[in-house]
């Protein structure tokens, strides 16, 4: 007989404070955080939803923003335990912040293609969302 079970949804958090390059030289992985919260007390109650992201936090710094998602209850109980805590990673002291639904890809509001963000568009022009030509939105006229 199987045992009943809650209806679980995601909650969505992120870490900062943690620098992007390691003391060893190399890049923060997702890894490296899924090891460490494996050894943290404060983790133990929680079932990672997937493997957690790692991203620079500006293309000048030299901080990580590290976004990880758990299954919680619907009323975010678990997400709520873990929110503002702070925590040691190495000797850095890392915090936990609430956020939406993490950035997957990310939309272009200079050429409105999908997989890069504005500030890195290489495109020479804005383009209209509506019919893509070259010209912003707000210059748009309907011809009808």
């Amino acid at each position: 007989m199987l045992a009943p079970w809650l209806p679980q949804s995601k909650s969505y958090l992120k870490i900062t404070g943690i620098p992007y390059i390691q003391p060893n030289g190399n890049k923060l992985t997702g890894d490296d955080i899924t090891t460490t919260m494996k050894q943290l007390e404060l983790f133990k109650p929680v079932n990672l939803a997937a493997k957690p992201r790692v991203i620079k936090a500006s293309p000048k710094s030299d901080m990580a923003i590290i976004w990880f998602d758990i299954w919680d209850s619907q009323n975010g109980s678990k997400a709520k335990l873990l929110i503002n805590h702070s925590f040691n990673f190495g000797r850095y002291i890392a915090t936990i912040r609430a956020t939406n639904m993490n950035p997957g890809v990310p939309q272009c509001h200079n050429c409105w293609k999908w997989g890069h963000s504005t500030f890195s568009c290489h495109a020479y022009g804005s383009r209209c969302q509506k019919c893509n030509d070259p010209h912003k939105l707000e210059h748009h006229r309907d011809l009808a």
